[in-house]
């Protein structure tokens, strides 16, 4: 069985993408090429939640993800958020939920609910939800970045 691991952090920096990749470095991913999927969770895989990730490979890797990032600049919060339920039995596939905004209940919110809707037209039992968020903190002057990422096993050769 593989694991997904949940990683999450919070950073600024002098522009978008700088802030994007110190948020990135915070949980532990910022070394790997990152490829985005839908949201599901295969039935062969287990979802930890993590905070940071372990080695996942050499540097350069792709690593498969579903990723929640929101960037703001001068003052504005940025919250992101990853919501997720595995099958109930622990042997079926599971669903991810990702969301964006500026204020953390409302993305939280958000999230929950979508997952929800998510798992309204699929016809699998799940466990209750489990949810990450965060949110930056004000750094006047500087773009700031919040990333919640489900990372897929461990990375792979991209070329």
């Amino acid at each position: 069985m593989s694991t997904i691991r949940v990683v999450w952090g919070t950073a600024a920096g002098p522009t978008k993408m700088a802030a994007y990749d110190a948020a990135l470095a915070n949980a532990g991913i910022e070394n790997y090429n990152l490829v985005t999927v839908s949201s599901v969770i295969p039935a062969t895989a287990r979802v930890e939640a993590v905070g940071t990730a372990p080695d996942l490979g050499p540097v350069g890797n792709r690593l498969t993800v579903v990723q929640g990032h929101a960037t703001a600049a001068d003052n504005e919060p940025a919250s992101a958020a990853l919501a997720w339920a595995e099958s109930g039995d622990g042997e079926g596939p599971g669903l991810f939920y990702e969301t964006t905004g500026t204020d953390p209940d409302s993305v939280r919110e958000r999230a929950l609910d979508g997952l929800e809707a998510g798992q309204e037209f699929r016809d699998w039992a799940f466990d209750e939800p489990s949810v990450q968020v965060e949110t930056t903190e004000d750094e006047s002057g500087a773009y700031q970045a919040a990333v919640v990422v489900a990372a897929y096993g461990t990375s792979e050769p991209i070329c």
